[in-house]
């Protein structure tokens, strides 16, 4: 399918994947992660089934081969409405099975929070996993449109645009900044415009322990993944305690196509330096690489709200400082991760 967009006074939206993971660096921490959600019945609609992997390595001073330092997996199967139908992890986590019957959305990152509260006290890969869930069973259906024109939900197939432009604005408009008032996005009645872009694979071949092992599918399914590294500045007497930690994290929904391959329609680039007494971040930059509207990077603009907030506590000041019509969701998700950066610091004292 061609990306396109609708009449705008901005520039188009961004076309520049950022591509394979950069090589560690020695002496890093790096925390990778992805959610693959499937259809196993074929149908949109249908059940969808979530794998989800993350892990954290560390790279020793001395470069070459990581060291394993924990690793999460999850199976979920989500239903039409995003409600969890079964959940499991390994290794096993006792009262995960309390997440059952939790849809998706602010409510599961609540129950997140009430029934595992020690996985997002420690910042641990299963809870990045879990939390991903909510926007990435939101985004999931876009992998449709890479396959069949009649993807869309039933109560914008009935062929009434006025029903459905109402429906869009009342269920989108001012979500976000690309959602804004008079935004291209709120017309674009049937994901037409949508822009994506072919991307590479995220594994570097010339450093392949750099991302684990992700499922390949030869059917529709959508994958968020992510990656963010962490390290210091070095000093000659203090080679692994230096000074001022630094963040280079990505972002990508992307989704398989008919021909082979995979494109993208969000992917974001950040970095960022925080202080290493106070954990708090000193610098942030965000690079939009693609999106679907061209009112989508605009939220960019906003980011240095954060400067000055301890990294811990990203979670709750993203939505706080970068609300709606401030904010774009998949930039806000990227920031809100940051908030286990402090558990990669953590790493580097081994290196």
């Amino acid at each position: 399918m061609t990306s396109q967009t609708i009449a705008s006074d901005l520039p188009p939206p961004p076309n520049n994947p950022s591509g394979h993971a950069p090589p560690r660096r020695p002496a890093s921490a790096r925390r990778t992660s992805s959610l693959d959600m499937s259809w196993p019945d074929g149908e949109y609609g249908t059940p969808m089934r979530v794998e989800g992997r993350a892990r954290d390595i560390l790279t020793p001073l001395a470069g070459g081969d990581a060291r394993l330092m924990t690793e999460d997996l999850l199976l979920s199967v989500i239903d039409s409405e995003r409600t969890i139908i079964e959940i499991a992890a390994t290794p096993p986590r006792p009262g995960i099975e309390g997440l059952v019957g939790v849809r998706g959305g602010g409510y599961l990152r609540q129950a997140l929070a009430d029934v595992l509260p020690g996985e997002r006290r420690a910042g641990t890969p299963l809870s990045l996993l879990i939390d991903d869930l909510s926007g990435g069973s939101l985004v999931a259906g876009w992998a449709w449109s890479q396959w069949r024109d009649d993807w869309l939900p039933r109560e914008y197939a009935s062929g009434d645009k006025e029903e459905a432009r109402r429906m869009r604005h009342e269920r989108m408009h001012s979500i976000c900044i690309g959602f804004r008032p008079g935004s291209s996005a709120l017309d674009d009645l049937y994901g037409k415009y949508q822009n994506s872009t072919p991307v590479p694979g995220l594994a570097n071949p010339q450093d392949p322990q750099g991302w684990h092992p992700m499922p390949e599918y030869a059917t529709p399914s959508l994958r968020r993944a992510r990656r963010i590294d962490v390290w210091r500045d070095h000093f000659k007497d203090e080679p692994t305690r230096g000074g001022l930690i630094h963040i280079d994290a990505m972002f990508q929904d992307s989704a398989t196509t008919p021909h082979g391959g995979r494109t993208a329609i969000h992917e974001y680039c950040v970095r960022a330096t925080a202080d290493p007494q106070t954990l708090t971040l000193t610098s942030l930059v965000a690079d939009p690489r693609t999106l679907p509207y061209p009112e989508c990077p605009s939220a960019v603009g906003n980011v240095g709200r954060l400067v000055g907030t301890p990294l811990a506590d990203l979670r709750h000041e993203v939505l706080d400082k970068l609300r709606r019509v401030d904010g774009c969701t998949h930039l806000n998700d990227v920031l809100r991760a940051l908030a286990e950066v402090p558990v990669l610091v953590g790493y580097l004292d081994q290196a």
